[in-house]
């Protein structure tokens, strides 16, 4: 047998990268880059659209509104006039070397008016912004593998992640509520809340199309009555439900009596309730809808400090309306609609007809995105800018007060309210947000992550994996690191930690995809086809049928009922037309929550479009093909795993594989069906920490701590995944021959003995790089050796840096400057504790300073040997220290006469 180390020796396309990219691998950035592709494309303009316009007055009576009318992101380039560029693009693997962030110029049209007259526009660049690796404004989108190796980069890159201060920094995905679908929640907590606040409440998480997020929950109270409670600026307020709905349209106490019981007139008591609470409205008062709107106007005028003061109580309701209510549907009827089945679905549970649902299963959860995260940022920075030039704008001179505002005062009141670079930076290198709205999230910190290249089965992890929330790893209770029956095929059960991250941070499956936005046109097809198929529009519809119909909610909308006699028959046809995806979205999720004769789920039929939410594909028998399968329409779907587990009639769809519901680490197990299960948990950790090669590009790496595997082989036993994501060029093992036995007759757990003979000759052996910036102490120091010093020739360039290749040890020259702060030559001598090796040296320029100190980087490369102490394990999650090394002639021997090279005691 051929040394498995020179496999790719013999191979005559080694070294040549290939026409196209491994489709696996790709997979990894796809669902970050393509969230990062929608804030670009289509976010920002929307985003943009709903920032709300400063409108202040002056002293003089002018009334000022400023207003963003659009937003626009370059390409990474250099700055125009930059002198000794050859190429104005920049590129990722240059940003590595010299520790900067790889960003595009971030640019506005704002207009300004006054007293609503005619529009004057302006632009402002607000500094540079954090680009993602391969979206489309990032230069390496387009490249071929060919490409990719020339301009510095590995051929199979993937992207999804930010270069910041030459860190690859990745935006951790968060496991978050599933959008706009309301669910029933029993909380404790929620009793503390007020007097008669009961536990019992039906939540839902409102996202609008530009990402931004609202949390409202539609609570029960003791006396049978409702309350709605929504967010602002991080504080919680609560309004009587009837209120809000007469507000909301203006309607008879009739008619939103007879929509709120429709289907439930056998329910004296919820009909009581809602008698009782229309009967409240008018103890106080509040008989129509301009009572109302005046009422809520007058009350939070105080707390509404973005609406100017000119505002009447009624235009502060319907802007309360608009932010904080229902965020996501932009029609007060649809929001009508929605809470009228919010309401039916709260009593319900209240009375016990319905199950709770909770946040903690995956059926009720998606996934938070770094393109969407951006975009929730990005649009509050904005808010936050228009902020800041008001503020420049109140500060004119008192001798001007009373003059018009000209376009001159305007351009200077934008200079001096900043920019959005140093914040958005901030962000990515610290993963910390400070935020005033709170973005719908439940932490400020932990969002962004390092993404650690320690070896390839780390780095990939990295992409697929899903945390719960830091807010989660203090709680004592166990129910969030459950791992439910509905997270099958989307969360691996093998890959996760232990410790205090255990069940909180998942992996998901090789086949689990996260959805991306569809085509609004197809989106907006939706409620045709359902007409179209049986279901009656809510403009059509006739209440005495309300009690044999299903509910059809599409994306938090109320769109129509469908007769229960024909509701199996529609969905079924629905999956037809989704897999063909011509009228409808292939990533459409139909959940038909059927009615049962024991509690269960709320019944109804809902469908998302949205993007974010967790799929994967299955083999529709029906129509013979695959169909992309959401975590809340799994649950009533029949699924074989093997062709001998269908039932006619009964089963629906199968598995693509057997494997389906491994991560991508967990099918690199070897064999992992014959092993102890706790041990394939830890093999996926201990994995992900084994000395490798985590890259190709070793002379332009300038991470603080990189390891190298000297000598890896290829294995000589493999899953067919390893080869499927061509792990062999990124090589992370080597093989050896282990005897398990017990020498004196006791066992000692997990230890091992290497032969030496194999350790002189590069058993395990590595290395590690270690890359050291150093900035000089002015702008007009420069780097140089000091000529008065004979022997800093043999360690010391003429440029005062080190020579490659030279050893290093400790008090040894490392480098040498002048120093213009104190008009004399300066040598710095090595510190470090390890003996090493300067591996190269590079000199760092600044485009955005001329001016700035002189930087140099250089790293070093530590040799590193296996040393008692060490930790050894193979694949099969079986680690063990290294205790001691013995000598050849003192290991056991085969009849052959093959020694062993290691083995366990």
């Amino acid at each position: 047998m051929s040394n498995p180390t020179l496999r790719h020796l013999t191979d005559p396309k080694f070294g040549k990268p290939a026409k196209h990219q491994n489709n696996l691998l790709q997979q990894l950035g796809t669902p970050h880059i393509s969230s990062f592709n929608y804030m670009v494309d289509r976010g920002l303009e929307q985003a943009v659209a709903d920032i709300i316009p400063v409108q202040f007055e002056f002293t003089n009576g002018d009334k000022i509104c400023l207003k963003i009318e659009e937003a626009a992101l370059s390409c990474p380039l250099v700055p125009v006039g930059t002198i000794g560029v050859k190429k104005q693009v920049v590129l990722p693997t240059e940003c590595r070397q010299r520790a900067a962030t790889y960003k595009g110029k971030f640019n506005i049209k704002v207009s300004w008016t006054v007293n609503n007259g005619k529009k004057s526009y302006f632009e402002k660049e607000l500094g540079e912004v954090p680009i993602m690796l391969k979206s489309n404004r990032c230069h390496l989108n387009l490249m071929s593998p060919k490409q990719l190796v020339k301009n510095g980069e590995h051929e199979d890159e993937w992207g999804g992640y930010f270069v910041v201060k030459g860190h690859e920094r990745l935006v951790r995905m968060l496991l978050m509520t599933r959008r706009n679908y309301p669910l029933t929640i029993k909380r404790s907590s929620w009793k503390e809340r007020g007097e008669l606040f009961s536990d019992v409440g039906v939540s839902i998480r409102c996202v609008r199309e530009d990402q931004t997020a609202q949390n409202n929950v539609l609570h029960f109270l003791t006396d049978g009555s409702a309350k709605f409670m929504f967010i602002y600026l991080k504080n919680l307020y609560y309004i009587p439900l009837m209120i809000i709905m007469k507000c909301l349209c203006d309607y008879t106490d009739k008619f939103i009596f007879e929509k709120l019981t429709e289907g439930h007139e056998d329910d004296l008591y919820y009909i009581d309730c809602i008698q009782n609470m229309l009967r409240a409205c008018h103890l106080e008062n509040l008989h129509t809808q301009e009572d109302c709107k005046e009422y809520v106007g007058k009350l939070f005028r105080v707390r509404f400090l973005q609406c100017p003061t000119w505002y009447t109580n009624q235009q502060i309701t319907d802007f309360m309306l608009k932010q904080c209510i229902l965020i996501h549907l932009d029609n007060n009827t649809d929001k009508f609609n929605l809470l009228v089945f919010m309401t039916q679905k709260l009593f319900a549970f209240a009375q016990d007809k319905c199950k709770h649902e909770g946040v903690d299963s995956v059926m009720m959860q998606e996934i938070l995105l770094g393109g969407h995260l951006y975009l929730q940022i990005l649009k509050e920075r904005l808010q936050g800018w228009l902020n800041n030039l008001r503020l420049a704008l109140l500060k004119r001179p008192k001798t001007d007060s009373m003059l018009p505002l000209s376009s001159k005062e305007v351009l200077i009141a934008a200079k001096h309210a900043g920019t959005i670079e140093s914040s958005m930076e901030q962000f990515f290198a610290t993963g910390n947000v400070k935020t005033a709205t709170g973005l719908g999230l439940m932490q400020d910190k932990g969002l962004v992550i390092m993404a650690e290249n320690i070896n390839r089965m780390r780095y990939m992890s990295h992409f697929k994996a899903v945390h719960r929330g830091a807010f989660f790893q203090e709680m004592r209770t166990t129910e969030v690191r459950q791992l439910l029956p509905d997270a099958w095929g989307f969360i691996c059960p093998v890959h996760t930690p232990d410790g205090a991250p255990c069940g909180l941070l998942n992996h998901l499956t090789m086949n689990c995809t996260v959805t991306d936005a569809p085509d609004p046109v197809l989106t907006k097809n939706i409620p045709r086809v359902l007409a179209r198929l049986g279901m009656v529009p809510l403009e059509n519809y006739l209440h005495e049928n309300r009690a044999d119909s299903y509910v059809t909610v599409v994306d938090g909308k109320v769109v129509g009922y469908v007769p229960v006699s024909i509701a199996k028959d529609l969905v079924d046809n629905l999956r037809l037309l989704k897999i063909q995806g011509k009228e409808i979205p292939i990533t459409t999720e139909i959940a038909l929550l059927p009615r049962k004769k024991v509690t269960g789920q709320y019944p109804g039929l809902f469908l998302f479009t949205g993007p974010a939410r967790m799929m994967r594909p299955l083999v529709n028998l029906s129509a013979r093909n695959m169909e992309f399968v959401g975590t809340l329409e799994q649950i009533n779907l029949d699924i074989s795993v093997t062709p001998d587990e269908i039932y006619k009639g009964v089963t629906t769809h199968m598995e693509p594989s057997k494997s389906s519901f491994l991560s991508n680490l967990a099918q690199l197990i070897p064999m992992p069906d014959t092993n102890q299960s706790p041990r394939n948990m830890y093999q996926c950790q201990m994995g992900k920490q084994t000395m490798g090669t985590p890259c190709h590009t070793w002379s332009t790496q300038a991470e603080t701590k990189i390891y190298r595997l000297q000598t890896p082989a290829s294995p000589l036993f493999r899953p067919v995944h390893y080869d499927n994501i061509k792990l062999d060029d990124f090589p992370m093992g080597t093989n050896a021959v282990v005897a398990v036995i017990s020498y004196t007759g006791y066992d000692m757990e997990d230890a091992m003995i290497i032969n030496r003979s194999a350790y002189e000759r590069g058993f395990a052996y590595g290395s590690i790089y270690k890359a050291q910036f150093i900035e000089l102490d002015h702008v007009d120091s420069y780097f140089c050796r000091d000529p008065s010093l004979s022997f800093l020739v043999d360690y010391l360039d003429t440029d005062g840096l080190p020579h490659p290749g030279v050893p290093m040890s400790e008090s040894k020259p490392m480098y040498c400057y002048y120093s213009a702060e104190s008009c004399r030559y300066v040598v710095q001598n090595f510190k470090g504790k390890e003996d090493c090796f300067v591996d190269n040296v590079r000199v760092c320029g600044n485009f955005n300073n001329t001016r700035a100190k002189k930087i140099a980087c250089i790293v070093f490369r530590v040799p590193r040997n296996p040393t008692v102490g060490d930790k050894f394990a193979s694949r099969a999650g079986q680690k063990g220290i290294c205790s001691q090394l013995w000598p050849a002639e003192d290991l056991p021997f085969t009849e052959t006469g093959m020694f062993y090279v290691n083995y366990y005691m």
